[in-house]
């Protein structure tokens, strides 16, 4: 039996609204299964929340089926590494393909849609244009339900981390890495 794969586009600023509340319910629906009840409130509050700068620089995809967003992520050419900690003065600073890499950032996948290979989908989307504007690596952010899939995408995990929301509560992640050309474990 193969699965059905709602195809795959780049998101534009029109969809800004129906992709804020995929990615609040997301959280809402995924969190609890890692963080307690503050941590998922307040993810739902800071982690889930579009950087619109992703849409405008055609970065950011998302899947639809039956007329709905089910899924959506992107990658970014600037300096901004995840939302929930604020801004930072260099957040849109554009960051040098020779030197540095590009950002892997808000990945959310309706619950019902998870494990049908979306997240893949995307993370290779996102693999595939950084490389395509020079970029040799890529590196993200990661929130504890999303640690799973990127370890099968190939990252490696570099440290484990604290962000602190704008509310003052802490959600433990992960910054993980990977080179461009890299293969994903389940094609090794």
């Amino acid at each position: 039996m193969t699965t059905y794969t709602p195809p795959q586009r780049t998101a534009t600023l029109a969809d800004a609204p129906a992709i804020a509340a995929l990615m609040r319910a997301s959280v809402l629906e995924l969190f609890p299964r890692f963080h307690d009840e503050r941590q998922t409130a307040s993810a739902a509050e800071h982690v889930a929340a579009l950087d619109l700068r992703l849409l405008e620089d055609g970065t950011y995809f998302v899947h639809e089926a039956d007329g709905e967003i089910v899924a959506c992520g992107g990658w970014s050419r600037r300096n901004k590494t995840h939302a929930g900690s604020g801004d930072a003065a260099d957040d849109d600073r554009l960051l040098d393909p020779a030197t540095e890499p590009a950002r892997v950032r808000a990945m959310f996948v309706r619950g019902d849609w998870t494990r049908r290979g979306l997240g893949r989908a995307i993370l290779e989307s996102c693999r595939l244009a950084a490389k395509a504007e020079g970029f040799t690596s890529l590196t993200l952010t990661a929130t504890m339900p999303g640690v799973p899939l990127y370890l099968s995408f190939g990252f490696t995990e570099v440290e484990r981390v604290t962000v602190t929301t704008p509310d003052g509560v802490d959600l433990p992640g992960a910054v993980m890495a990977r080179d461009i050309d890299r293969p994903d474990r389940i094609g090794e």
